[in-house]
């Protein structure tokens, strides 16, 4: 199954629903459910921005289904949406939008990869 790492705490924010876009520098043309993966080195800054402590880092989470990507054209369509991707431009002008996110009882260790990537589940 195709699996997706994101920096905590944006991996925390598409599980409990608040971001709905993930913002990327690179398109895709995967569509569908993917893994929900979180890198081991969190964003800091993201991370007191958001009021996070800790969370689990290098595990996948949970799954979620890509069902477009936004292209930002300019920085005020980037703004419009800014509270469905919580981010500013400098994280991409690619945004993936997420539906149906859904939190693993138990996650699963594993070591993240750029892109979207092949992790079997078991």
């Amino acid at each position: 199954m195709k699996a997706l790492s994101l920096k905590q705490p944006f991996a925390e924010l598409i599980l409990s629903g608040k971001k709905k876009i993930e913002l990327r520098r690179w398109n895709t043309n995967f569509r569908g459910k993917f893994l929900i993966h979180s890198s081991k080195i969190p964003d800091a800054q993201s991370m007191k921005k958001f009021n996070f402590k800790d969370l689990k880092h290098g595990f996948i989470l949970g799954e979620a289904d890509l069902i477009d990507v936004k292209k930002y054209k300019s920085k005020k369509e980037h703004q419009e949406d800014k509270n469905l991707h919580l981010a500013d431009s400098s994280w991409g002008n690619h945004g993936f939008v997420i539906k149906n996110p859904k939190r693993f009882k138990h996650p699963i260790p594993a070591k993240g990869k750029l892109n979207f990537w092949n992790f079997e589940l078991k």
